[in-house]
């Protein structure tokens, strides 16, 4: 199971970088980006090829006066695998993926029990389950592990809020028993680097992903790079009013996100207003089919979502705004409101910012998982 973890450094892995994110690229446009000389860049680059995690790959006639071919650079995307692992309060969802984070396999297991020994056990039984899906048997270079919470130094928990944890060092607990290097993450955070690298993201310089599920999520990318703080992990937007004679969140604010628009939120209003209990999915099929009870619940939601979303887009004026977590489906069924709500806090003359959906399914997050360490092997950091 066991991978080779040596990051690239240096110009390397700013080589790297851009030929995982946007090859095959010629050796011109390669020395262009990183202003190396044509000497430098192939000295560089003939390790990695000899080491087969670069390919040279045929693109035609470069010049069609003289005829000489063109061999561009590409990644070996099957050159490296890496497992990534999202954790929630009941279940591990893991992934196998490539280098470009292309998913080859997918695994779930439950968590019966939270005490940070079992839950690394099963992480790591997870990610043996999933290495054995690897081509060749080639092994995995690297896992990552992500969940809600704190994270400090990409290995120890300093709180898991949907595990109750405090002080754990996960990192340290799975590496012990895989023996393969790993990263510990916050889940937005995570997928934030995912889509930017290789989702709905990708190419764009500033955009903004709000996530609905059993939390509130943000995340923030501009200039073409992660915004990162302490404060990412802490859901703060959660808290964000947007109704303000709505329902009450546990902290006492009344219309807040967390009160409006997570899974626990909506399943709990509509089944208030109906007089029995219901899932989320069936919230939103019989407010999709017209009930006028789960209409009025989930229409409110739908809402209060369009003014998280003006809210966003008028502090950071992103140039698109991505939608993801389990309970993204809202946004499908509540269209209408949500346009509503984001017209109502927005000038009439601002075009209504690119809104992209991500699938609702805990895949995407241990995608993101997998990233980090994908990101991690690439950067060294």
């Amino acid at each position: 199971m066991t991978g080779a973890w040596e990051p690239l450094s240096g110009p390397s892995h700013q080589l790297a970088l851009e030929i995982l994110l946007d090859g095959p690229l010629s050796r011109a446009e390669l020395a262009r980006r990183v202003r190396l000389s044509a000497g430098s860049l192939t000295r560089l680059t003939k390790p990695m090829l000899e080491s087969g995690l670069l390919v040279e790959v045929s693109a035609g006639p470069s010049d069609p006066r003289v005829g000489r071919p063109s061999q561009p650079l590409d990644i070996v995307a099957t050159a490296h695998h890496f497992v990534g692992i999202k954790l929630t309060g009941d279940d591990a969802v893991g992934v196998l993926t490539t280098l470009r984070a292309e998913v080859i396999a997918t695994g779930e297991r439950q968590l019966t029990d939270h005490t940070p020994e079992t839950v690394a056990a099963t992480v790591a039984e997870l990610a043996r389950s999933l290495a054995a899906e690897v081509p060749d048997s080639g092994g995995i270079t690297g896992i990552g592990v992500t969940l809600g919470g704190g994270v400090v130094d990409k290995t120890e928990v300093r709180w898991g809020s949907f595990l109750g944890w405090t002080d754990v060092p996960l990192g340290e607990l799975v590496t012990d028993l895989t023996k393969v290097p790993v990263v510990v993450a916050n889940d937005i955070t995570a997928l934030t680097e995912s889509t930017h690298w290789f989702g709905a993201g990708r190419g764009v310089g500033r955009f903004c992903l709000v996530t609905i599920g059993a939390g509130i999520g943000y995340g923030l990318v501009v200039h073409d790079q992660t915004v990162d703080s302490e404060d990412a992990s802490l859901g703060l937007i959660g808290h964000h009013p947007l109704v303000p004679d709505g329902p009450r969140c546990d902290r006492g604010h009344h219309g807040c996100a967390s009160a409006l628009l997570t899974t626990e939120a909506v399943v709990t209003q509509v089944s208030a207003a109906l007089g029995r209990s219901v899932s989320y999915e069936e919230a939103l099929e019989l407010a999709a089919a017209g009930d006028p009870a789960a209409r009025q619940v989930i229409g409110t939601a739908g809402y209060a979502l369009g003014r998280l979303i003006a809210a966003a887009a008028n502090f950071t004026m992103p140039e698109r705004v991505i939608i993801g977590g389990e309970g993204v489906r809202l946004a499908e069924v509540a269209h209408g409101e949500v346009l509503d709500g984001l017209h109502v806090d927005r000038h009439p003359a601002v075009p209504d910012p690119p809104i992209v959906l991500l699938a609702p399914d805990f895949t995407e997050w241990a995608r993101g998982a997998a990233v980090i360490a994908i990101q991690t092997f690439v950067l060294g950091s």
